[in-house]
């Protein structure tokens, strides 16, 4: 039995990761027929099901921050979890970038507190990535996130390197390569520096039109 995850509900091959509990259980609406709860030890709320093609999918609530994120996905692989899609938020980075634009994530190094990249960069499973890349076709743009380990850094520290901020994707995609659970993220921008943050309802409408392509991409034939 893993040691934080407590399945209640078959967990099956495919699963979509996203950080909020309550986003995992919007998209679970989304993505499943008749989702059952397949988790809700530490928060961490997971549902399954089948979806309407009959074919068995997860959706797992990650926590705050890559420590979480890993662990999760440790727990997953014991379950028998093979391939996955973070669905997640970011801060825009690059010039250009607006509220609701969708990056799939083609690198990601941690970035530290102290302004520092840690070591090469992570990468996703390439053909899982490739296909959800295409599967969104002119929704999204490939580009580079820098995973904080603290969510705004310190004033005066250098900008993080890449196009994107968020804290959870370098962490995922490592663990995920050690696993062996091919992995691939795909960042909803929310925050730019110029301006408000994306509401919530946008946001909520942004992630279940990733979750339905997402879905269609993992259980493709190809994605076997």
């Amino acid at each position: 039995m893993p040691r934080r995850l407590r399945p209640t509900a078959d967990i099956y091959e495919d699963a979509i990761l996203v950080g909020d509990p309550g986003r995992a259980m919007a998209l679970a609406q989304v993505v499943i027929e008749g989702p059952k709860m397949s988790n809700h030890a530490r928060g961490l709320w997971g549902y399954s099901g089948l979806t309407t093609e009959g074919r068995g999918l997860n959706v797992q609530a990650t926590g705050m921050g890559g420590p979480s994120a890993a662990l999760v996905l440790g727990d997953l692989a014991e379950l028998g979890v093979r391939r996955a899609v973070r669905i997640g938020t970011c801060a825009g980075l690059a010039s250009g970038l607006r509220l609701g634009d969708l990056v799939c994530v083609s690198e990601a190094r941690a970035w530290s507190a102290d302004g520092r990249g840690a070591g090469a960069p992570a990468t996703p499973d390439k053909g899982l990535a490739d296909r959800l890349l295409s599967g969104l076709g002119d929704e999204a743009r490939p580009g580079r996130v820098a995973s904080l380990d603290v969510l705004h850094p310190a004033p005066g520290h250098p900008t993080p390197d890449g196009d994107v901020a968020d804290m959870q994707t370098a962490a995922l995609f490592a663990a995920g390569q050690k696993l062996g659970v091919a992995l691939a993220a795909v960042l909803i921008v929310t925050e730019i520096e110029s301006g408000e943050p994306m509401d919530d309802d946008s946001l909520a409408n942004r992630a279940a039109f990733v979750a339905e392509a997402a879905t269609r991409v993992l259980l493709a034939p190809q994605a076997g």
